[in-house]
């Protein structure tokens, strides 16, 4: 079976430690959560045949639900390659820009910001999805003269695969994608990670401090108890035991 594999750049990536990761893939599970699901390399590697996919930032779960709805689709792959016609330094500020008005950005089609979302991943500095306080996109221009924002043969695998599966695409805190979470489902936790100095996990306007690796920590365990298979790739720090 011919899989899809992530389709931008995102920080902790895991596709280069799959098979690390395989290794602690329970061999049996019913569905499959995934609540920081990035650039979804394991989900794809996977591809369980039912499985609940989440990311709170909204910007990239509208590219996962863009991808899967056939029309929208097409529409964005159209988008893409007209961003790949105009690229330029300034061309990539004026599409950065574009979420500095919210009234106007809040009224542009789903295709049109999940290409954004994928132009600015693969024409930004180094790949890097990173936000401000107000939920604006400041990575800087990468000054790369040309890009190539997809592989359309990749993303119509992965359009196939969301279709013909039973895939939930989410938008919530990772707790709230867990709600439905029984014995023997399998959870990967991927969240951004921790640190006892400084770390840069603005994904989202709200980051992820120390209090959210506490409340992860804690839903990690209850769900351990209720039977479920689970799984998380953290830093190695100090945390007080909350529980």
């Amino acid at each position: 079976m011919i899989k899809g594999k992530p389709f931008v750049k995102w920080a902790g990536g895991k596709r280069q430690i799959i098979d690390k990761l395989k290794k602690y893939v329970p061999e049996e599970f019913n569905t499959y959560y995934e609540p920081f699901i990035g650039g979804g390399a394991l989900l794809f590697e996977l591809s369980p045949k039912k499985a609940v996919i989440n990311d709170y930032n909204k910007e990239l779960m509208n590219v996962y639900e863009c991808i899967k709805d056939s029309k929208k689709f097409d529409l964005m792959c159209r988008e893409l390659n007209h961003h790949e016609t105009e690229h330029s330094e300034e061309y990539y500020y004026e599409i950065r820009n574009l979420d500095r008005d919210k009234k106007k950005f809040n009224k542009l089609a789903d295709y049109k910001r999940a290409a954004r979302t994928i132009y600015l991943n693969k024409a930004c500095f180094n790949g890097l999805y990173r936000v401000n306080s107000k939920n604006e996109f400041n990575v800087p221009f990468g000054k790369k003269t040309k890009v190539n924002t997809y592989e359309g043969q990749n993303l119509g695998i992965i359009c196939g695969y969301l279709n013909y599966n039973d895939i939930k695409i989410l938008s919530v805190d990772f707790e709230e994608a867990l709600k439905d979470a029984k014995k023997g489902d399998f959870i990967y936790f991927d969240p951004p990670y921790d640190s006892d100095t400084s770390t840069f996990n603005s994904y989202t306007e709200d980051g992820f401090g120390k209090e959210e690796q506490k409340r992860l920590a804690k839903v990690f365990k209850e769900l351990s108890d209720k039977g479920c298979y689970v799984m998380l790739s953290n830093h190695n720090t100090t945390i007080k035991k909350t529980f």
